[in-house]
């Protein structure tokens, strides 16, 4: 991906179209995944019951929770605080990018378009836009959900089992981990840069 800007320096030009248009598109397209399959997955008969349907038996399925708390449980009960972290990553990220000018990066702006997209797909549910309501087991039955809709189960065996995730967890995770290999082979590249720049002005 190339349109004359060097990916291992920032410049302080103004940012590509194409750098907007593609984290836009990648925000975008992530929030859609993940919305659209809580909603697809939510609507079955029988959700929040503890019922697994296996995709890969006893290793990979469906099953429906809701997280009060971040990414995996983490910090459960929380949830008015991580809903306020969301909004300011979702105000910071774009204004780093853009204004910060952060974008002229390709691979922080794909990185950071997944993980916008999983921030958002999680704000959302938060927020209580998703319009899920508690069940009737629940002391708070009929009343709005202000949690994150999980829905995919991975374990290794019954003992060793990952909390249950959505997309949009999924989005910043690989979104983080793209942005932690893209800040441990950076200094890399730079110093080969500035190797070769010595070596042509010899």
């Amino acid at each position: 991906m190339s349109d004359g800007t060097d990916n291992h320096v920032t410049s302080s030009g103004p940012v590509p179209p194409s750098r907007y248009i593609a984290f836009a598109v990648i925000a975008a397209a992530g929030l859609a995944a993940d919305l659209v399959s809580k909603e697809i997955v939510f609507s079955w008969p029988g959700k929040l019951t503890g019922h697994v349907d296996w995709l890969w038996q006893g290793h990979a399925g469906i099953q429906t929770s809701l997280n009060e708390g971040a990414l995996f449980g983490v910090g459960y009960g929380q949830v008015g605080l991580f809903a306020a972290v969301s909004v300011l990553a979702a105000i910071a990220i774009p204004a780093w990018l853009f204004a910060g000018r952060a974008a002229h990066d390709w691979w922080l702006t794909i990185a950071l378009g997944g993980v916008m997209a999983g921030v958002l797909g999680n704000l959302y549910d938060r927020l209580g836009l998703s319009g899920e309501t508690w069940p009737a087991y629940d002391p708070r039955a009929g009343e709005t959900v202000y949690a994150v809709r999980d829905w995919i189960l991975w374990q290794l065996n019954d003992q060793w089992r990952w909390p249950n995730f959505n997309l949009a967890d999924a989005f910043l995770v690989v979104g983080a981990g793209v942005l932690f290999l893209r800040a441990m082979f950076e200094p890399n590249a730079q110093a080969e840069g500035t190797s070769s720049q010595a070596t042509l002005t010899e």
